[in-house]
């Protein structure tokens, strides 16, 4: 079997696509990005994409629902694309596989189509690439040709950031590239996130170069966003949503310690934010006084808003005990995981 990359795949674009592809691997913002393009590409005529660009997603999929879709003639085009988008294939049953294959066998006979069946990261079990591919790839890549999005790393990361600075009419060196990607962490997704919000913030200052200063403004630290998305999950009650925040802190090996000063310092600053909107502070006053950060006081208001001083109070106390925990004995992560279950 044969897997190719995102960049070869690319190539073979501008010569013109057909047949079926299967889209996996860690890099999903790249994997959305190319369908966007393949989508442009070949459905040339906004009028008729309704027509030659039809979509299946997860929640609507089926194999019968995939073989309705491909079967009708493009409208005014040679060709139509047709996309599955968020397939768990992990969660497919054998006879489920199967049924996929059997509509994937038909594609010869509707050669009109250029089908992407784009999965998410972790959804489909790769197996030891590239000289061991798994047994559903290789099942699969009888019939569709199996395209790997590796993460997007080191100078390549680096040149798309200062890219992506730069389509936005602003500019930022190789140097300031690497402290945002250090600071806001590797997601692309996050990336095009912060460097839009950069280049709003920045141009509206009247500038046009980004310097660490404006990174320090606008941009919330990788571990800060993190920790506030589990400590909110914490007080909501959601434990499900917490312990999953906290399962990929313990995959990215995030120091226990000090992700529970990350917690703590987030219970404080919403305690202190519950405060000051009890008094009638403005987001602007709550920004100077807490938070040195607008997007942030925004998040912090939305979670102070809809909780009480009480619950606040008393799941610092609980979070103190976890803090204690956590450096006082070798525990690991044990602390923390009793903490989001006593409350």
């Amino acid at each position: 079997m044969e897997i190719i990359k995102d960049d070869i795949f690319r190539k073979q674009m501008k010569k013109g696509l057909s047949g079926g592809y299967l889209f996996f691997g860690d890099e999903d913002y790249m994997k959305a990005y190319t369908v966007g393009t393949v989508r442009k590409a070949v459905c040339e005529e906004e009028a008729f994409a309704l027509f030659n660009d039809m979509k299946i997603d997860v929640i609507d999929y089926s194999a019968g629902a995939l073989l309705d879709a491909l079967m009708p003639l493009p409208m005014m085009s040679d060709k139509k694309v047709v996309t599955v988008n968020g397939l768990n294939v992990n969660a497919l049953k054998p006879r489920e596989v199967d049924e996929l294959c059997d509509v994937l066998a038909t594609l010869p006979e509707y050669d009109y189509n250029v089908l992407i069946i784009s999965v998410p990261a972790t959804m489909i079990e790769e197996g030891n690439l590239p000289k061991r591919p798994s047994p559903i790839l290789k099942k699969l890549s009888e019939y569709v040709t199996p395209v790997y999005f590796e993460p997007v790393s080191g100078t390549r990361l680096v040149s798309w950031v200062g890219k992506h600075f730069e389509h936005n009419g602003v500019s930022a060196t190789p140097e300031l590239c690497s402290f945002l990607i250090n600071y806001v962490g590797k997601s692309m997704y996050t990336l095009a996130n912060e460097t839009d919000k950069l280049s709003f913030y920045v141009l509206e200052k009247g500038k046009t170069n980004v310097t660490r200063e404006d990174v320090m403004t606008v941009s919330i630290a990788q571990i800060s966003t993190d920790a506030f998305a589990l400590t909110n999950a914490i007080l909501d009650g959601r434990s499900e949503d917490a312990v999953n925040a906290l399962a990929v802190m313990k995959f990215r090996r995030i120091d226990p310690v000090m992700l529970m000063g990350e917690i703590s310092k987030t219970i404080c600053d919403l305690i202190l934010v519950k405060a000051l909107l009890s008094e009638g502070c403005s987001s602007m006053e709550i920004t100077s006084a807490v938070t040195k950060n607008e997007y942030r006081t925004k998040l912090y208001i939305q979670g102070a808003s809809g909780k009480s001083m009480a619950r606040l109070k008393y799941a610092l106390e609980l979070c103190s005990e976890a803090d204690l925990g956590v450096k006082s004995m070798s525990q690991g992560y044990v602390p923390i995981e009793k903490f989001i279950c006593s409350i």
